[in-house]
């Protein structure tokens, strides 16, 4: 029984790793290669080849909220902004903009985890809860129960979040700084550099203050304090039946 069950959480953590891995080349490897192919190969002009290349990512995030059947904010508002940033960049013509409105998206999403972690409703919880759990039905009751009643677990949890969203930030700062200073073409691969430098510097940080610890609490064993009780109670009963 031991054994199924830790195949299922290895298969589940496999395949959320997949997962996390396609995302990744759908919303960064094809935007930077679909990029240059259509400008060198297609002739499209800067404009029109930075949006173009926004649109496998649009329809991947478009079909990842029709798959799962529910609206989050988070999701609507990084479509809010990418349609908005295609939008206002055909309308003026500036590339720049364009690259900014990556930008602009990372922003918001770092704020509005940041806005979480201050609310006790950290976002990323979501994100990392199933590297952690790995499909095991007694770490699942395990995350449940931290969550309810250990403030050392809520604590890592926050920080985990709170570390993503500066990242985000500081991205987000990073790379609107880069597409006015560096020349379009150059930015366009250099942006993805720092984004993923960033992200890695991230996952190492939050990892450290954040995942492990919740790992660690997770393979704690549960406090029983009212069972243990109990037990003592029911001790102490049949001591006393047993002297009487």
């Amino acid at each position: 029984m031991t054994k199924t069950t830790g195949n299922t959480g290895n298969t589940a953590s496999t395949g959320n790793e997949r997962a996390a891995f396609r995302t990744l080349l759908v919303d960064v490897g094809v935007p930077v290669a679909s990029y240059y192919l259509l400008k060198s190969a297609a002739g499209l002009s800067t404009v029109a080849a930075l949006g173009w290349s926004s649109v496998v990512p649009v329809l991947r995030l478009v079909w990842g909220m029709r798959r799962q059947r529910e609206v989050n904010a988070l999701p609507l508002l990084i479509l809010a902004a990418n349609l908005l940033g295609v939008l206002v960049g055909f309308g003026t013509g500036d590339a720049r903009l364009m690259l900014v409105k990556d930008s602009a998206i990372g922003s918001l999403v770092g704020i509005a985890m940041l806005g979480s972690v201050l609310l006790g409703r950290p976002l990323m919880s979501g994100a990392v809860k199933p590297f952690l759990v790995k499909g095991d039905p007694g770490r699942e009751a395990a995350w449940e129960r931290l969550r309810r009643e250990s403030g050392a677990f809520r604590r890592v949890e926050l920080r985990f979040s709170a570390v993503w969203g500066s990242a985000f930030v500081v991205e987000c700062g990073l790379r609107i700084v880069g597409a006015y200073t560096v020349p379009v073409d150059t930015m366009v691969w250099l942006g993805t550099v720092v984004m993923l430098a960033v992200m890695g510097m991230a996952f190492l940080v939050s990892g450290a203050v954040g995942a492990v610890p919740m790992a660690q609490l997770l393979g704690a064993p549960a406090p029983l304090p009212a069972v243990r009780m109990a037990e003592g109670e029911r001790d102490s009963s049949l001591a006393g039946s047993t002297h009487r």
